[in-house]
């Protein structure tokens, strides 16, 4: 007679695995919902500013000349960097900050900045400095001469 009971007994674990199923995924959702109110989900992440430049050269008198067209938020100038491969022919690698450049301190638009002794085949680049966590963003990259 047990033998015959035990084979009709419905009664199985599959109620109490369900409601554990249940209950773990309410909780798993819950901390997924809550990090994302609180913020965690986007984290820290910084983003560049937007700036413009616009470049011309003069291969006469091997001088680079950067325009500033736009600018979205007020920036140190000590902060932009022009840098890269001035003269690939003397081997000149090296930076520029943008307040020696152009003699301001903070970048607007229209200001303009000259580069001088920078080679035919100038690579240059003007990259952002952030100060608050020490990341880097390029405003502005490929910036070549005629023979690069």
């Amino acid at each position: 007679m047990e033998l015959k009971r035990l084979l009709n007994d419905d009664d199985a674990v599959s109620p109490v695995i369900g409601v554990i199923l249940m209950v773990a995924i309410t909780v798993i959702l819950a901390a997924v919902i809550a990090s994302f109110v609180i913020g965690l989900g986007d984290s820290n992440q910084a983003t560049a500013p937007s700036v413009s430049f616009s470049t011309s050269y003069d291969q006469d008198n091997n001088e680079l000349s950067i325009s500033v067209d736009n600018v979205g938020e007020s920036l140190q100038a000590s902060n932009v960097e022009v840098t890269g491969n001035f003269d690939p022919t003397s081997g000149s690698i090296s930076g520029q900050t943008w307040d020696t450049v152009s003699g301001n301190t903070e970048i607007s638009a229209g200001q303009q900045g000259t580069i001088s002794n920078v080679g035919p085949a100038h690579d240059l680049s003007i990259v952002y400095n952030d100060p608050n966590n020490e990341q880097s963003f390029t405003l502005q990259e490929d910036i070549t001469g005629p023979d690069a």
